[in-house]
Formats: C-alpha cells, sequence, structure tokens
C-alpha cells in the first residue's frame, strides 16, 4: 500500500437508532452486534483518525441527536483539531443542545429534508410533523451561526419537485444543497421498484440542477449526484476503496464505506481489538479491493480503472453477486443488462403508501 493514500475523512455512525423510517435508508436491515461503543471507546477512535492524517469528521446515525455524548465527541474532536459535520435530521434538537453544540466547536450542520412540502415530506420519513420540527432545527441553526448545508435524496416520488426543493434551500438561507440520487443499498435496494424514477424524470432534473447551479453560483453550493443506474459509468466509489475514506460503524466494526456490509463473506475488524492505524494498513477488508491488482476484465485494461477503479464493490456483490465483478452500473460490465432490466421493470409508478418503511434495530 503507498501510505500516501493516507485517509482524510473518517464518518462516526454513532448509533442506528433513528425517529424516522425513510424507506431509503443505507443503514443495515438487521441490527448490528455487539451494541454501541461507548465514550470513552469513540474518543479513542477519534483520537487514533487524528494521527493516522484524518482531516474532518462527521458524526452520523441512525440519528446521532440520539447519543447524549454528542457533545463531548464534537468537543474531543476540535480539540485535536478536526473539522467536524454533525449529520442529522433535526429531530430532537432542542435550544439547549444547539447552543452546547456550538460551545463545542461545532463547524457545519448537514439537515436532511425528504421535500420542500411538509406533507410529502412526513409520509416519505413516516412520521407525522418531522418537517416542522426540522424547520424549527433550521432556526435553531441560523441563532447560533453554525453553517448550514441541507441534504435531498431524490427518487420517484420527489425527484419531479427538485425546482421547488432548490427554491425551498435558497429560502433557508443554506450554504450548501446536496441532491443525491437514491443509491440501492440497505431499505432502498429492498425498496428500489417503488423508488426508482423514470429516466424521463432523471434527465429534467439533471438539468434543472445545472441551471440552478449556474443561477446560485457564489449564493448556494449545489452538490447534485447522478444515479448510477442510469449514467452508463460507474463513479469512483468513495474515491476508490480503502483510499480515502473510513468508516466506523455504531458496534466498532471498521469499513472502507458506510455500506461494505453488504459484502457476503468479507470480516470487518473492529476497533475493540485492533488499532484503527493497523486496520488501515493491514486489514484484510481495506486491502482486498484497494489499487488495482484486484480487477478482472474488462477493468484490468480499462484506460480508467484508476479513475473510477472499478465503480461500487457493494452494487457488485448485490446485482451480480460477486464482489470483485465489473460494477453493473458501467456499460462496459457483462453484467450491464441487471441495471438495464432494473431500470425497465422498476420504474412504473406507485404510491407512497406501497413503500417498506425503515424499523429501528
Amino acid at each position: 500500500m503507498d501510505l500516501a493514500e493516507r485517509p482524510y475523512a473518517m464518518l462516526a455512525e454513532l448509533t442506528y437508532r433513528c425517529p424516522l423510517h425513510c424507506p431509503y435508508c443505507s443503514n443495515p436491515v438487521r441490527s448490528a452486534k455487539p451494541g454501541e461503543l461507548n465514550t470513552e471507546q469513540w474518543e479513542r477512535v477519534i483520537r487514533e483518525a487524528m494521527m493516522l492524517g484524518v482531516l474532518q469528521i462527521g458524526f452520523s446515525g441512525g440519528e446521532p441527536l440520539q447519543r447524549i455524548d454528542l457533545e463531548a465527541l464534537i468537543q474531543t474532536a476540535r480539540e485535536i483539531g478536526l473539522y467536524t459535520n454533525l449529520i442529522t435530521s433535526g429531530i430532537g434538537l432542542t435550544e439547549r443542545r444547539a447552543k452546547r453544540f456550538a460551545e463545542s466547536g461545532l463547524d457545519n450542520v448537514q439537515l436532511s429534508f425528504q421535500a420542500a412540502e411538509g406533507e410529502l415530506s412526513d409520509s416519505i420519513a413516516g412520521v407525522r410533523n418531522a418537517h416542522e420540527q426540522k424547520l424549527r432545527a433550521v432556526r435553531l441553526i441560523h441563532e447560533l451561526g453554525v453553517a448550514l448545508s441541507l441534504n435531498v435524496v431524490l427518487h420517484r416520488f420527489n425527484i419531479d419537485r427538485l425546482g421547488q426543493m432548490i427554491d425551498f434551500a435558497e429560502k433557508l438561507g443554506a450554504t450548501r444543497l446536496e441532491l443525491a440520487n437514491t443509491q440501492y443499498y440497505g431499505w432502498a435496494f429492498r425498496n428500489r421498484s417503488r423508488l426508482i424514477p423514470t429516466r424521463d424524470q432523471v434527465e429534467a432534473a439533471a438539468q434543472i440542477a445545472l441551471a440552478a447551479r449556474r443561477r446560485l453560483r457564489g449564493v448556494m453550493e449545489i452538490l447534485y449526484i447522478l444515479p448510477d443506474y442510469f449514467t452508463g459509468r460507474p463513479k469512483p466509489c468513495m474515491n476508490g476503496w480503502g483510499r480515502r475514506y473510513i468508516t466506523v460503524n455504531p458496534s466498532g466494526s471498521v469499513l472502507p464505506c458506510p455500506t461494505a456490509w453488504e459484502i457476503p463473506g468479507l470480516a470487518f475488524d473492529n476497533i475493540r481489538e485492533k488499532s484503527l492505524a493497523w486496520i488501515w494498513k493491514e486489514s484484510e477488508s481495506f486491502n482486498r479491493f484497494r489499487g488495482t491488482e484486484w480487477m478482472s476484465e474488462p477493468c484490468r485494461s480499462c484506460p480508467q480503472r484508476e479513475v473510477d477503479f472499478g465503480g461500487c464493490r457493494c452494487q457488485a456483490a448485490l446485482l451480480a453477486g460477486d464482489p470483485a465483478r465489473t460494477d453493473p452500473a458501467c456499460e462496459y460490465s457483462p453484467d450491464h443488462r441487471l441495471v438495464n432490466e432494473a431500470v425497465r421493470r422498476d420504474s412504473e409508478h406507485s404510491a407512497v403508501a406501497d413503500l417498506l418503511f425503515r424499523q429501528n434495530p
């Protein structure tokens, strides 16, 4: 391994508990064991991450506000110089906790919305009055002067309202808006036939996002993440397996990406038994798909192999049954038909009520 390829960001999934039931949640469909890391263990992980070269940390879940020690963990990260980002639904944020987050040195809040309209937003989240609670969280964040970015997961039921969502984010004073088309892992994979949009919907949304990005340049950054199933080429998942990112899940397992648990037969070392540095440098899971030596054709001879790194290993495992296969999202993959068939088969409209809503572990 080239040690120059150090991680620069860590995702700390503090808990899988969450008050929402979003049908596209990327958390596992089964609970993780053993139980959640305690405060002391998380503080050790944070310090080890900094020593390894990590520059920023995202606190996520589930819903990280479910952890009563969240403020202490933010403070630990800031005291050692890490940039801190809270990735939250905003549900449960109180004025008291918001002030404590600011006092702890929180740099940014990334708040999720399901839609611009309250009724649709609540129906997708599976919780009544969730939208109003999110709006209250926005007000609290602004009052504290903490930077605010918004995240919206796009799918069949909200993608046609993309223009309204962009206007909504602008009115809320967000400095950044992430428009992420659903990635089909976890609960989203179970709901794929209900969530996947049509090609016309995807193409129209891309044009709306592009126009808004030009219009709002210098006011609000807009990041539009293309859907794998419609592009014909894979994205460099996590900028390449084991190259830049680390995820630590609630039970302490360390993963190259948040959904790597989807890969059957791949064991992940735990921070309870190994140091973060050892796992990053030596573990079988981080080295399994690192670089290009593991690749078979057509990836091995592809001129893009060090650009897209073969695409997503989890997607290859889910769709083709083998994580070492070329990502089926790639038009050159021998399994690309699986994606095309899914798009053709699963893009007929259904109702929100037909969705399988996420259950807590």
